[in-house]
């Protein structure tokens, strides 16, 4: 029986492991529609912007290591995919994006909705299949899925028009897709180099990235047999917890003083599977060795000494039995201090006995940390939330996070959940999100309402945007609010008049029940945390350029302030109010 190109797309998309479509249907793409409505393997789920189609996608991506799809019509709605698909890649997020075209016949005319969409999309994907005759699937269409699928890239499928119902003439380059994924393992010899730079070293430390996902059993063994701290990056704080042995926490802006030292103190660095973007937070004069499996990751971030390119995994199984290192003792002592010292007075920034309004906003990253379920998944979004997951939210057991770690994208906190809850709905999925990235994505609430996904949404509502504020600090500027200051609604009434639930709280005595009503609530909830403005969010070592350029940003807002500007004095008094009370 013959195929539409719709329907052989569909067969494709299913061999690979996808069930859910997100997008925004139109013109072009209604015939794939039809061909949806009638295949029960698939569930078309509609949102209401199609940059959170590409969020949702990336989530389902990243949790289940296989693909996520999207999909958007002609022009617009497919250039509104770009920002959400910009996250998958950067993210390294399998993502096939299925985009309508105009009509062949009609390309180059200035067509109504008419864009060059291989220009545009250029940048983003690994590969497009643009298909302009039926004779091309299903072949250029596995090897677009297959490439998301196993390279974990971002591919486009375009489908104009006047082809996407045609039939399909033939399967002869069909083929099962392959799904296994390669194990790379450096030489011989690259390991036994590898191996006396390690016996070389006195104070080692393993920098761990998402790489190491599979190999978090390996990475630890590594640990205790040399004696060496792990560093994490960001990525892989779901994978690594304090409570994992020799684990001391992050470095980088959001890092903590014993994450910091032990990368910037120790004379071998082993970076596994890491692409950790900030190079100032990696000291010269050390010998470095990096584990990637893609060789252009390695020493773009760092001099590296050598660089091994292989699968995390494999290569420590190599190496381990040739890595006898005579760690300095006092080195991992002294780095446990430090991490014990941070974990209690993050506690201490945590205790609900801290009672002063506006609310500290750690208060409720840790009660929620403390009552979510083991697996329960977070989705973070981009600014101070973020350093709050970061602090206050244990990852151990079968927790999993995902954001925009890489991309840096405002608004992915609530359509990341999204794509979470889809795939399971029993899951506990909580949306960590600031006010000013809810702002940008909350139309999608109603889709959660509209599924019957029971997200917990917490908006950290400090009606600025705080962290863009800290920045402009940093640099040496004044606090300008027209550009940070947010005036947001009800968010708690917003989600009453979605068909959800939701609660506003302001008081310290109010955090624990409304996170358990939010727990309860068989609705989408959000719980509207109306925190302090002033709270700092300082990395774990601050340099002279950056406490100088903090030092004229106070001085500049003094003589403001001295001039009138009231709103000035407002935020001097909210910063002074939030850290007095540390």
């Amino acid at each position: 029986m013959s195929q539409t190109i719709s329907e052989s797309l569909l067969d494709v998309l299913a061999e690979a492991g996808a069930s859910d479509i997100f997008g925004v249907t139109g013109d072009a793409l209604n015939p794939f529609l039809e061909a949806i409505r009638k295949d029960d393997r698939f569930r078309w789920i509609g949102v209401r912007h199609e940059e959170h189609a590409g969020y949702a996608a990336y989530a389902q991506a990243e949790l289940t290591g296989g693909i996520g799809v999207c999909a958007g019509t002609t022009g617009p709605g497919a250039l509104h995919l770009i920002n959400g698909l910009y996250n998958a890649k950067k993210e390294g997020g399998g993502v096939v994006a299925i985009t309508g075209q105009v009509p062949r016949s009609e390309r180059g005319s200035d067509f109504h909705k008419e864009i060059d969409l291989t220009k545009m999309f250029d940048d983003i994907c690994a590969y497009q299949a643009i298909i302009d005759s039926p004779k091309q699937v299903p072949r250029m269409v596995e090897i677009a899925v297959q490439k998301a699928l196993n390279e974990h890239a971002v591919v486009r499928i375009e489908l104009p028009s006047d082809v996407i119902s045609a039939k399909v003439p033939s399967q002869h380059f069909k083929h099962p897709l392959i799904h296994s994924a390669s194990i790379l393992v450096p030489s011989d010899a690259e390991i036994e180099k590898a191996a006396e730079l390690i016996r070389r070293g006195k104070r080692i430390t393993l920098f761990c990235g998402v790489g190491c996902r599979d190999a978090r059993d390996e990475v630890l063994a590594l640990s205790e047999q040399l004696g060496a701290p792990i560093v994490h990056t960001l990525r892989a704080k779901d994978i690594f917890d304090y409570s994992d042995g020799n684990v001391v926490g992050m470095t980088g802006l959001i890092g903590n003083p014993a994450g910091y030292h032990a990368v910037w103190d120790c004379d071998v660095l082993l970076m596994l599977g890491t692409d950790f973007p900030y190079d100032e937070f990696i000291p010269d004069g050390i010998s470095i060795i990096q584990v990637d499996s893609r060789v252009d990751h390695i020493g773009r971030r760092a001099p590296v000494t050598l660089g091994l390119v292989g699968t995390v995994r494999d290569t420590l199984a190599a190496l381990a039995p040739r890595a006898q290192g005579a760690n300095d003792a006092g080195f991992l002592k002294h780095l446990i201090v430090l991490r014990d010292r941070w974990l209690a007075q993050m506690e201490r920034q945590a205790d609900l006995s801290r009672t002063d309004e506006p609310l500290h906003p750690q208060l409720f990253a840790r009660a929620i940390s403390d009552r979510a379920t083991d697996d329960a998944f977070f989705a973070v979004d981009v600014g101070e939330c973020t350093v709050w997951v970061a602090r206050q939210v244990r990852m151990d057991g079968g927790r999993r996070m995902a954001g925009s770690f890489n991309h840096g994208s405002l608004g992915a906190g609530l359509p990341v959940a999204l794509g979470a809850a889809a795939l399971d709905p029993s899951r506990q999925v909580w949306a960590f999100c600031g006010d000013g990235g809810f702002g940008m994505s909350m139309n999608d609430f109603v889709t959660a309402v509209r599924f019957d996904w029971p997200i917990k949404v917490i908006v950290f509502n400090n009606s600025e945007l705080g962290f863009v504020k800290m920045e402009m600090e940093v640099s040496g500027l004044p606090v300008f609010p027209a550009a940070t200051e947010l005036l947001n609604p009800d968010f708690a009434a917003y989600a009453e008049a979605c068909g959800g639930a939701g609660v506003r709280v302001e008081h310290a005595k109010d955090i624990v029940p409304a996170i358990e009503q939010a727990i309860a609530s068989p609705k989408p909830f959000i719980i509207d945390a109306v925190v302090s403005p002033g709270e700092l969010t300082m990395p774990p070592t601050i340099s002279v350029g950056e406490a100088w350029g903090f030092g004229i940003s106070k001085v500049k807002e003094a003589l403001m302030g001295l001039k009138g500007d009231h709103d000035v004095w407002k935020g001097w008094r909210d910063e002074f109010m939030a850290n007095v009370r540390r």
